[in-house]
């Protein structure tokens, strides 16, 4: 069995190191690393305590924050005088690899190891020397992905090889699709509940060149200082690789654009994760040019590879736009290069010089054949495609009432499993309510002020609880018929906002009792107050408070009334009914309308 060994030299470049020995395993796992190492690895194992450098990363960026920020952008966003930024023109266009929702690899039948089994055999790393075999299967997801992008998809396309040696690639060339992909000429709609920049509008639409297949490389995992191990368990896995055009002109923008496509494949489930485990990473080429040239050629772009997360995305693109500004306007010129960043970083760094069509010798794949695509099973998938994201908006909007912002967070929120579960709660609460005797039936609007109050719960009151205890969220935490008979009990004003919640938090909380029978055992139905009672208790509050009264009344500072509404809340001990103090307390006050 091969191992490599990658040797660091500070000043100096890296040089490769093949040597013929045993493979090194981690200690804790049973999956087979590849150890790249300043010296020949003369053990057979690994420290299992090792912290991914990817890790390490991450907790020096969360240290360093805020200093890094400042350092990308100076004192504001841009980092670059407003007035000096106006005079330039930046463009962008970004490359995104997604890893297929397939139990194959591209070319052989291996299950995909992404939760590092062991794989015995490296079959797919050309140690065995075996001739490819597309599997069919992982074509399905990734016609879901271009369908889902709008895009042209071709009965006949071609696998080309794409020539390059690097220790992550041990067959010398990846297998993709240049010349001849399986689909073009898609496109995405952005809109300004997208997080578009402001300069962009209402929306904007950004093309889709070309959705290729390609196979993932091995996975490089650096060990500071001068270590790195390569999983190989990664080579082969089935990736589609989106190509936009270049017609993004906003750092903004771009987060989004990559934003939106990861919600896209996710919605049709042709991926298998987000950003955030590796399943979908980011290249951006950036260039500049000023507004004074303008019809000419845009400017030399750069490329900034690898970004794994939508602030990388943003934050590199500033810091690359800042970068080529500087030197352009300080007389330099921009050379096209392979450029990198890292999380917490303040400028790019160049990796290498930018590799052309001639460095890599694209050529057809002569042991793989055309791939074809049937009309009939382009149709067949298209028929099974789920809403997309907008249509899913949009239907929260119109059919229950919700504001965009919380219609697109429901959407978005853990992968949809929150969409779900409000679904599940809304159709348990009508089941409830039509089981309930002498209940009039609603009409359209109370019906979307239900839905409305009930999305309030999944998002704002679960979501503090999972917050509160750092807990993902899980729709058997609190089953929907039990939120479902909550919300009920709330609606029929058998308990208070402020009962709800504690219900609500003993559930979440493991509390096995059904939710009737922790109402019983602790007493926490409402007991109706009379308007007396009202009147009473809130004329003893404003008594207590003339200076606040006489702020609401003589200087209209109607944000005091939260004051008097949560101190008649706390003295009434769960009795009091958020909507009658209200009322009781503005009819005191003269604020009621004759």
């Amino acid at each position: 069995m091969f191992i490599a060994s990658l040797r660091y030299g500070r000043g100096t470049s890296s040089r490769i190191i093949i040597c013929h020995h045993q493979v090194a395993w981690r200690a804790s796992s049973t999956s087979p690393f590849f150890c790249v190492s300043r010296l020949l690895q003369t053990q057979t194992s690994i420290a299992a305590d090792i912290v991914p450098f990817r890790k390490q990363l991450k907790d020096e960026a969360k240290r360093r924050k805020h200093i890094a920020r400042a350092n990308v952008v100076g004192t504001s966003k841009s980092g670059i005088d407003g007035a000096a930024l106006a005079t330039w023109d930046l463009t962008v266009g970004i490359e995104i690899h997604a890893q297929l929702n397939t139990d194959r690899k591209l070319f052989s039948g291996k299950f995909p190891s992404r939760s590092r089994r062991a794989t015995s055999e490296l079959t797919t790393s050309k140690v065995h020397r075996l001739l490819p075999n597309f599997q069919k299967s992982t074509l399905i997801p990734a016609i879901r992905a271009a369908l889902a992008l709008e895009c042209r998809i071709y009965s006949q396309s071609q696998f080309d090889r794409k020539h390059y040696f690097y220790a992550d690639q041990p067959s010398g060339y990846q297998i993709t699709q240049y010349y001849h992909p399986f689909a073009t000429n898609g496109r995405i709609l952005l809109r300004d509940h997208d997080g578009i920049a402001l300069e962009d509008g209402k929306s904007v639409e950004i093309g889709i060149q070309q959705v290729q297949l390609e196979q993932d490389t091995a996975k490089t995992m650096l060990q500071p200082p001068s270590e790195a191990m390569l999983d190989f368990n990664r080579v082969s896995q089935p990736l589609i690789e989106i190509i936009t055009m270049p017609q993004i002109h906003h750092p903004q923008t771009a987060a989004a654009c990559v934003k939106k496509i990861l919600a896209l494949l996710q919605a049709v489930n042709a991926v298998t994760t987000g950003m955030e485990l590796g399943g979908l990473r980011a290249d951006v080429n950036v260039s500049v040019r000023r507004k004074s040239e303008g019809r000419h050629p845009l400017g030399q772009r750069t490329e900034i590879k690898n970004l794994s997360s939508i602030m990388a995305i943003e934050d590199a693109i500033i810091a690359e736009r800042n970068r080529q500004i500087s030197v352009l306007d300080s007389g330099g010129i921009i050379e096209g290069e392979t450029r990198g960043w890292t999380l917490g970083a303040s400028d790019t760094v160049k990796l290498r010089g930018k590799e052309g069509e001639v460095d890599y010798r694209y050529m057809p794949d002569p042991d793989l054949g055309p791939l074809l695509i049937s009309n009939e099973l382009v149709a067949e998938v298209a028929e099974s495609l789920p809403q997309s994201p907008d249509q899913m908006i949009e239907d929260l909007v119109s059919n229950f009432g919700l504001s965009i912002k919380d219609a697109k967070t429901l959407v978005e929120l853990d992968h949809g499993m929150r969409l779900d579960y409000f679904d599940l709660v809304c159709t348990e609460f009508v089941a409830l309510r039509n089981r309930v005797e002498g209940l009039n039936k609603i009409d359209g609007v109370e019906e979307k002020r239900r839905s409305v109050n009930i999305a309030n719960w999944v998002l704002h009151e679960m979501g503090g609880l999972l917050n509160a205890s750092e807990a993902t969220f899980s729709a058997d935490r609190v089953p929907a018929e039990d939120l479902a008979y909550i919300m009920l009990m709330l609606d029929m004003e058998r308990i208070t906002g402020r009962t709800a919640k504690q219900l609500l938090a003993k559930k979440f909380h493991g509390d096995a009792r059904g939710v009737e029978t922790i109402i019983k055992d602790e007493n926490l139905q409402l007991v109706h107050l009379s308007e007396e009672d009202y009147v009473t208790m809130a004329s003893k509050i404003l008594d207590d408070n003339p200076v606040m009264v006489a702020q609401i009344k003589d200087k209209g500072q109607l944000s005091k009334l939260g004051f008097f509404m949560g101190q008649m809340m706390r003295k009434g001990g769960g009795q009091v009914v958020a909507q009658r103090a209200e009322s009781t307390l503005k009819t005191l006050l003269g604020l009621t309308k004759s």
